[in-house]
C-alpha cells in the first residue's frame, strides 16, 4: 500500500477509490434521511436498525471515519504537492486556460466540506454516541410517547433544523458539496481509468448526482424548517 501511495499516479488512484466510496455513503445517508419527509415512522425504523446493528457501528462505520479521514488527508497532500510542481517548472503555461474553476479550487470546496462535516458530527453523530454508548441507552427507540426513553431520531432532527441560521448553514454546505462533485465525480472514474464507451454517460449521472443529492439534502433541511 505504501508503495501505490509514493507514486502520483497510485495517489490519485487511491484517492479517487475513496471518493467512490464516500459517493456510495453520500447515496444511503440521503436515501435514508429522505424518508424523515414521507415516513417518519420507517426512518425512525431504518435509522434505528442503522443505529444499533453491530455490522454497521462497529464495522462499516469505522471503514467510513477512515475513508473520510484518507479521502480529506490524501486531498490535502495532492494538492500540496501539485504547488510544489507548479512553482518547480520553468515554463510559464496558463493552466486557468486548461481548467474549470471547479478543478482549481477542489481544496477551497474540500476544506469547507470538511469544516461542515465536523458541525454536522457534532449535532447529530457525537450526540448519538453519547446517548448509545456514554450514558449507556442503546434502544434507540423505545416508547414513541416518551422522548426520555430513548435516542428519537425525527424528533431530533426535527430540533436541530428548526433555528434558521443552521438550515442556512446546511445549505450553503451542500452547495460546497455540489460544486466539489461536479469536478470530483468524473475525476475519480478518469482517474480509475474508466474511460471507455460508457464515459459519456457516467459523466451525465455524475451531474445528475453532484446537483440532484445536495439539492435533495436542501430541500431536508427547509422542509423540516418549514413545517415545525
Amino acid at each position: 500500500m505504501s508503495g501505490i501511495l509514493n507514486s502520483s499516479i497510485g495517489r490519485k488512484f487511491a484517492m479517487a477509490l475513496s471518493a467512490l466510496f464516500l459517493m456510495i455513503f453520500i447515496l444511503q445517508h440521503f436515501s435514508i434521511n429522505i424518508l424523515s419527509v414521507f415516513s417518519p415512522d420507517t426512518f425512525n425504523n431504518v435509522s434505528h436498525f442503522m443505529g444499533t446493528f453491530w455490522l454497521v457501528q462497529f464495522v462499516l462505520q469505522p471503514i467510513l471515519i477512515l475513508g473520510v479521514l484518507f479521502h480529506f488527508i490524501m486531498g490535502f497532500v495532492l494538492e500540496i504537492r501539485n504547488n510544489r510542481a507548479r512553482q518547480k517548472s520553468y515554463i510559464k503555461d496558463n493552466g486557468n486556460a486548461k481548467s474549470t474553476w471547479m478543478s482549481r479550487n477542489m481544496i477551497w470546496s474540500g476544506g469547507f466540506i470538511l469544516i461542515f462535516l465536523i458541525i454536522h458530527f457534532i449535532d447529530f453523530w457525537i450526540p448519538e454516541i453519547n446517548t448509545k454508548y456514554i450514558v449507556g441507552d442503546a434502544s434507540g427507540l423505545q416508547d414513541p410517547n416518551n422522548i426520555d426513553s430513548g435516542f428519537r431520531y425525527y424528533e431530533e432532527l426535527v430540533h436541530k433544523f428548526e433555528p434558521l441560521w443552521r438550515v442556512a448553514l446546511y445549505c450553503v454546505g451542500f452547495i460546497f458539496l455540489a460544486l466539489h462533485l461536479l469536478h470530483g465525480f468524473s475525476s475519480s472514474f478518469q482517474s480509475i481509468g474508466a474511460n471507455n464507451k460508457y464515459t459519456r454517460g457516467l459523466k451525465g449521472f455524475g451531474k445528475v448526482y453532484a446537483v440532484g443529492i445536495p439539492l435533495g439534502f436542501i430541500f431536508i433541511a427547509v422542509y423540516h424548517h418549514l413545517s415545525h
